[in-house]
């Protein structure tokens, strides 16, 4: 009998074998950390006094940071504004040793920067300076170029769609690409948000949370129990063709319907001391594709994704998940004796 020890050793190895092309929407993540001990004289709001500031490539560039972090090789695909923050973003991914081929720079964007407030250990205000409008003719058609030179000559294995509804993403980047993907038998892993949800045909999992899950399918106002949600899910992934359609669900655990099985999975969530959500859902969908890359059963990816994206949560601000830490709680939780 393979020993666990083993199981992850080839988990891991297979990890750094990948090569993964992300596309989506980018963004800086800045953050203003201060103190807060009085009032504005000006208007009732809070002075925040700062003593440190920092900045992350965020959005889909976070899914590359967390699919290098796990020892794969990300590709990253995605337009922004020929500015100053456009640059200062750049300079970033190479900061994080990520790959700067495929970043896209139009006079027409704005580079999308979200401002987060920090006073006195939590979040007090975001400012988000964006430009959200879809990509116009001639950006989206190099775009595409972009990715079919990806797809025919880098190797990749799975493509994410990494969408923050800021407008890179839109139904013929993703019917093209999907088709293209398709024809060469590589995986298709969507983290949706609501402008392009019923968008997403023919893929391999698609992972909305499930407050997302709710927006995409119009139902914003119903509180859905297990087996309503369990209803929604085979129906959008029999109408859409989704083999697998994972939902994260916070403190409720993951859900996973297989199309092809009709079977339908619950995955109770870890036990946690939460200090920061932020970055989990990237998190989840990065390790999520790696596993099914790398051959692991769709139920025992959605674990082991679900692993992930708890781990993260112990850290303040966004982070990728540790390797290390992740093969540890592999091995405690016994994840891939059950393959």
């Amino acid at each position: 009998m393979i020993s666990i020890k083993l199981m992850i050793d080839d988990l891991l190895r297979k990890f750094s074998q990948a090569r993964v092309l992300v596309i989506g929407d980018v963004m800086i993540d800045a953050y203003l950390k201060g103190n807060v001990g009085r009032i504005s004289p000006e208007a009732p709001v809070p002075i925040v006094d700062v003593t440190e500031r920092y900045y992350r490539p965020g959005g889909a560039a976070n899914v590359a940071i967390n699919l290098s972090a796990l020892g794969a090789k990300p590709l990253l695909c995605s337009v922004i504004g020929n500015d100053e923050k456009g640059r200062d973003f750049a300079d970033l991914m190479v900061e994080h040793q990520l790959d700067t081929t495929y970043l896209l720079r139009s006079d027409q964007r704005k580079t999308t920067v979200k401002y987060r407030i920090l006073a006195n250990s939590r979040q007090v205000l975001r400012v988000d300076e964006e430009d959200a409008t879809p990509l116009n003719e001639s950006d989206a058609s190099n775009l595409l170029k972009t990715i079919r030179h990806i797809i025919d000559n880098e190797e990749v294995g799975a493509i994410v769609f990494e969408d923050y509804d800021k407008g890179v993403i839109s139904p013929d980047v993703i019917a093209q690409v999907v088709t293209w993907a398709n024809q060469k038998n590589l995986i298709v892993t969507v983290d949706p948000k609501k402008r392009n949800f019923i968008h997403y045909q023919n893929v391999t999992m698609f992972k909305p949370n499930l407050k997302e899950l709710r927006e995409g399918l119009e139902e914003n106002n119903a509180e859905l129990n297990l087996e309503q949600i369990e209803q929604r899910m085979r129906q959008f992934a029999q109408k859409q063709n989704i083999r697998y359609l994972f939902t994260t669900m916070s403190e409720n655990g993951v859900a996973l319907y297989d199309h092809a099985t009709n079977e339908f999975y619950t995955q109770p969530a870890y036990l946690r001391r939460i200090s920061d959500v932020s970055g989990a859902g990237d998190t989840v969908i990065s390790v999520a594709t790696l596993c099914l890359l790398s051959g692991v059963p769709a139920a025992h990816s959605a674990q082991i994704a679900n692993l992930a994206g708890g781990i993260v949560c112990e850290y303040s601000g966004v982070t990728p998940v540790p390797l290390d830490r992740l093969a540890d709680e592999i091995r405690k939780y016994e994840i891939l004796t059950n393959i």
